[in-house]
């Protein structure tokens, strides 16, 4: 899924658990399910596993986006 922040992200950089410096990376890779993040320019793309449901995670990461970028 990709979030638009509307700022600049930095990158491109891909994110993977245990594997990230970045704080809003890392705070959205602690989610449940989530596998990886990629970051550039001014937005973000979230990577979740087969089970992991959207509904559940889109506002959680949108949560993070905003505490990091709103």
């Amino acid at each position: 899924m990709k979030f638009t922040v509307g700022v600049p992200v930095g990158g491109p950089a891909t994110h993977s658990a245990g594997q990230s410096t970045d704080p809003a990376a890392s705070e959205l890779l602690k989610l449940p399910g989530v596998v990886s993040v990629f970051m550039t320019a001014d937005f973000v793309t979230v990577t979740k596993t087969m089970e992991a449901s959207w509904e559940t995670l889109l506002p959680q990461c949108v949560g993070v986006l905003t505490d990091h970028y709103g």
